[in-house]
């Protein structure tokens, strides 16, 4: 039964650094595209 716990608290803690790992790079593709953004309303000037 302690491999079974085992098992399951690593893939949580996988899950769990997945999940982060995303939202760290969708945030960052967010501040590109802002800056995007205002580089083509500069453009439009």
């Amino acid at each position: 039964m302690s491999f079974l716990f085992a098992a399951y608290t690593i893939i949580w803690a996988l899950f769990f650094v997945y999940v982060v790992s995303i939202a760290r790079r969708q945030k960052k593709v967010q501040q590109d595209l802002a800056q995007v953004q205002e580089w083509l309303e500069r453009q439009k000037k």
